[in-house]
């Protein structure tokens, strides 16, 4: 019978982890949304990726779970409710993507603002014109106002990179930064939008916080800033986004989450000043190798009767 079921690809090195404890290890490469093997109902742990859907429904198919270890920090693919009123326990894996999806965020900062994506394909098209003063022109970064909303640990990480562009950071969040937090000036949503010529989003996906950044909040930000958005997809309302671009009041955005991945709205499609890039905010070989252990970990500390280790 079954132990643990993978739905998805894991790293070799964390099968192997769980492996060594003698658990039997079924892996479903492409996901678990069809049918499981007979065994597979005896699963004590699951291992989802971010694109499986863990709802009451997969939840009765598996009737001895006890726990959901997510190769993720965020857990909005997971029915929470569910799992609490299951006694199936939820873990993630927080602190080890910080520094790549910050290091995205920055890039996706720098990309909208100095035109990257769309410099590129003007020269790929052949489009390299003679040197001109009014060619492609940017916004400038360094000595900008960065608004970060959420003040969490990746939040906290591209203030830091923004130091180093001696940018003034304002800031948003529902608890007290901790001890050593980088130096930023805290300020209501609406202030900080008003103000910053850079907003990026490190928010978790709640009701609270789907369509954050709706129509009536991109309109209260600064003529000529950019959106910036690493966290999740419905965070912002994406037809009022690719309004923003076409009409104003934005000079561009970066986005690497979707409202409904693997779709991109159309309409964002269409903006030269949208940069697009699907959804590799912890795409580092180190970074990806991490989560996959870490969630490992938390699947042994559950065969081996030890207190999990990322609890959600």
């Amino acid at each position: 019978m079954t132990d643990v079921l993978v739905a998805g690809p894991l790293a070799s090195e964390a099968l192997g982890r769980i492996g060594a404890t003698g658990a039997r290890v079924e892996v479903y490469a492409d996901g678990v949304g069809g049918e499981l093997s007979p065994e597979a109902a005896a699963a004590r742990a699951l291992v989802p990726l971010l694109t499986t859907r863990v709802d009451r429904g997969l939840l009765a198919r598996l009737p001895r779970l006890e726990l959901v270890a997510n190769v993720s920090a965020g857990v909005d693919h997971v029915d929470l409710d569910a799992c609490r009123a299951r006694g199936v326990a939820v873990t993630n894996t927080p602190d080890v993507l910080t520094d790549a999806t910050a290091d995205l965020a920055f890039a996706l900062l720098l990309a909208a603002a100095r035109r990257v994506g769309e410099a590129e394909r003007v020269l790929r098209s052949g489009g390299f014109p003679p040197w001109n003063p009014a060619f492609m022109l940017g916004k400038r970064v360094a000595g900008a106002t960065l608004g970060v909303v959420g003040f969490g640990r990746i939040g906290r990480a591209v203030a830091r990179r923004a130091e180093g562009f001696g940018m003034r950071v304002l800031y948003t969040s529902r608890a007290d930064p901790p001890p050593g937090a980088p130096a930023a000036e805290r300020v209501p949503l609406a202030e900080l939008l008003a103000r910053a010529d850079f907003v990026s989003l490190h928010v978790p996906l709640s009701a609270a916080t789907r369509h954050l950044i709706g129509r009536a909040e991109l309109a209260r930000m600064k003529p000529g800033s950019v959106l910036v958005n690493t966290s999740r997809g419905a965070v912002v309302d994406e037809e009022a986004l690719a309004e923003a671009l076409a009409h104003g009041p934005l000079f561009a955005a970066g986005l690497d989450v979707y409202e409904h991945e693997p779709k991109v709205h159309p309409a964002l499609l269409l903006r030269e000043n949208a940069v697009l890039v699907p959804h590799i905010g912890s795409a580092e070989a180190e970074t990806r190798r991490a989560m996959a252990m870490l969630a490992a970990d938390n699947v042994v500390a559950l065969l081996e009767g030890r207190p999990l280790l990322t609890p959600v």
